[in-house]
């Protein structure tokens, strides 16, 4: 047991350095190293968190559609394998996506950068402590996406460096590790920079980017004060505005736009899957629902920038390479991936004033949204009941436009209990222990100490 354990802490002590250069996209390899040996300057220390970064490129290059996304009801499939299987809910944990491997090599590799950034500087100062809260906020978000598709997880705070350490973690109550999720991220937001040269503010954690992290988590949780108090800081924040409707495709297909907050940063080196999850209009792995085509609105302008409306049966969603988009190549995609921006935190503000019965001012917000596609403005909520039956319904319909496909709607159905009253008539999941995914096989044979989801026991 004990060599068992040596070779298996050598692996996870082991990281991949990333050089240092302006740009964190530049990610040749430099060494496997171990944190007390790597961690000797302040390039390293940068090179550290560097290499966090790379491995949440590899957690979500395509898990961010299959988590959030595959088992709701805007997407069809003609796909085998993990797309078909989340859309008829048959969940295994022998799937693709009840792996959540990559997730804690980005969150080791932070625990690493949380640890050994402050041994790098004699005393503590900005540009410590900045990235210590990049690190920080990079934890969070693993967490934060581990919570909403496992439920309980092992929270891991320490690097592994001895093989005396505990190695098999049990699960940790949900609610223990979103509280550790919103202390990382009030850190972040209170130490990330406010903002970088160039492009970097997009693809780097700023206070923005936690603030907006914040708001979701908040929302998540039901805290809707609080998510207001987080909100207000994004929309108060110069770095961020609405781009025209003119411009909309550019958030996703040219990147690093004024809307967005965050985003992950891809090129032709670092690729993702978004042209195989929804380019390929013949063979995509996702396609647009017949529900999800029904229900917009007269006169949206973003209907047709987010498929291909001339075709009777639409396959290709080209709203993440631009209208028109008709490249039939199954090569990997460059795209950056949009995790958070500013039309995603206005309306789950609006969503958060509404809980408060503050209709006023969520009906103010949910009009900004509706004014840039083109859409009616609600002039009052009776406009919107008699739209959408409430107020939170007309907001909830208007996210799943408004940032279809991009990773949300699957997260807002479960948090706003909706999931299985809408996606039951489509795959007949009637439990809410179904709402999680299975433990991937090859965890629970690694480690005694876990157990399985009880809905898949």
């Amino acid at each position: 047991m004990r060599n068992f354990k040596k070779i298996i802490l050598s692996s996870i002590v082991s990281l991949t350095a990333m050089s240092c250069s302006d740009s964190i996209l530049d990610k040749d390899p430099v060494s496997s190293f171990s944190g007390q040996g790597f961690y000797k300057s302040s390039s390293d220390a940068q090179a550290g968190v560097y290499g966090i970064y790379d491995a949440a490129q590899g957690a979500f290059r395509t898990n961010f559609a299959y988590w959030g996304e595959g088992r709701a009801d805007a997407v069809q499939t003609t796909h085998s394998g993990d797309p078909s299987i989340l859309k008829q809910n048959t969940l295994s944990p022998s799937i693709n996506s009840s792996s959540w491997n990559n997730l804690y090599t980005t969150i080791s590799r932070a625990n690493y950068a949380i640890k050994y950034v402050p041994l790098v500087f004699e005393s503590e100062n900005d540009f410590s402590l900045q990235l210590i809260g990049q690190a920080r906020a990079l934890r969070a978000l693993s967490y934060f996406y581990a919570v909403r598709v496992w439920g309980d997880v092992p929270l891991v705070t320490e690097p592994y460096e001895s093989v005396n350490q505990e190695f098999f973690i049990p699960t940790t109550n949900k609610e223990v590790v979103l509280d550790q999720i919103v202390s990382d991220l009030v850190f972040a937001s209170e130490n990330c920079r406010d903002n970088f040269t160039g492009t970097s503010s997009r693809i780097l954690f700023t206070k923005g980017g936690a603030n907006a992290l914040l708001t979701q988590v908040y929302m998540w949780r039901k805290d809707y004060a609080n998510a207001i108090l987080s909100a207000d800081k994004v929309l108060n924040n110069s770095l961020y505005s609405l781009v025209a409707i003119t411009d909309w495709n550019k958030i996703f297909s040219a990147g690093y736009s004024n809307e967005s907050i965050f985003e992950l940063g891809y090129n032709e080196v670092q690729t993702n899957s978004l042209r195989v999850l929804y380019a390929i209009g013949s063979d995509s792995d996702y396609y647009p629902s017949i529900a999800f085509r029904n229900s917009f609105e007269e006169n949206d302008l973003r209907k047709d920038l987010i498929y291909d409306t001339t075709n009777s049966d639409p396959r290709k969603i080209w709203k993440f390479f631009g209208k028109g988009f008709n490249d039939e190549s199954a090569e990997a995609s460059g795209n950056n991936i949009v995790l958070a921006r500013l039309a995603d935190i206005i309306l789950l503000k609006a969503e958060a004033h509404n809980k408060l019965n503050e209709k006023t001012e969520a009906i103010r917000l949910l009009n900004i949204i509706r004014k840039r596609a083109g859409i009616t403005e609600f002039a009052n909520e009776a406009a919107a009941i008699t739209a959408y039956g409430d107020l939170e319904s007309a907001i909830l319909h208007e996210r799943s436009i408004e940032l279809s496909f991009e990773g949300h709607r699957w997260f807002d159905l479960v948090r706003t209990g909706k999931a299985i009253s809408v996606m039951n008539p489509i795959n007949g999941i009637s439990n809410e222990d179904n709402l999680v995914w299975p433990i991937e096989q090859n965890a629970l044979d690694r480690n005694p100490n876990l157990v399985q989801n009880i809905f898949y026991r």
